[in-house]
């Protein structure tokens, strides 16, 4: 199995309430956090993990990610949903995790930004901020 499979934003918001061991990891980059936003779990009592996929500006994949997911503490056994931009470096991220023995890893489809809408903008298609669910500007 390459990970445990895709969810959308609002089954990730609502396994995230349901359940207090569940973990969030941001894999997008610095610059996205900083400047497009983040999604915020405070008014679920959790943080949103972060650790970047792949590094700004030369976007060459983190070599040390399982490393820093390991240090966060995230349990083997817990719900790991992972979220990028749009869908596909979450998705490397959780095969990479569930390879290393994390046994449920999903790949948030949609990410936070969702999918390019008809004039190449992201924001207005799909996604976390699109679907209404909680965000800060970091």
């Amino acid at each position: 199995m390459e990970y445990a499979g895709d969810v959308d934003v609002t089954e990730t918001w609502q396994r995230l309430s349901e359940d207090a061991q569940a973990v969030l990891i941001d894999v997008r980059t610095a610059a996205e956090w900083n400047f497009v936003g983040l999604p915020d779990l405070s008014s679920l009592d959790k943080q949103v993990q972060r650790s970047e996929w792949k590094a700004f500006p030369s976007m060459d994949r983190n070599p040390n990610f399982q490393q820093e997911v390991e240090q966060a503490g995230v349990a083997k056994d817990t719900a790991v949903f992972l979220l990028c931009r749009s869908g596909q470096r979450s998705r490397d991220a959780a095969i990479l995790l569930t390879a290393a023995g994390y046994k449920h890893c999903y790949n948030v489809a949609g990410g936070f930004e969702g999918d390019k809408d008809s004039a190449g903008h992201r924001g207005t298609v799909g996604g976390w901020k699109m679907a209404g669910l909680p965000w800060v500007q970091g």
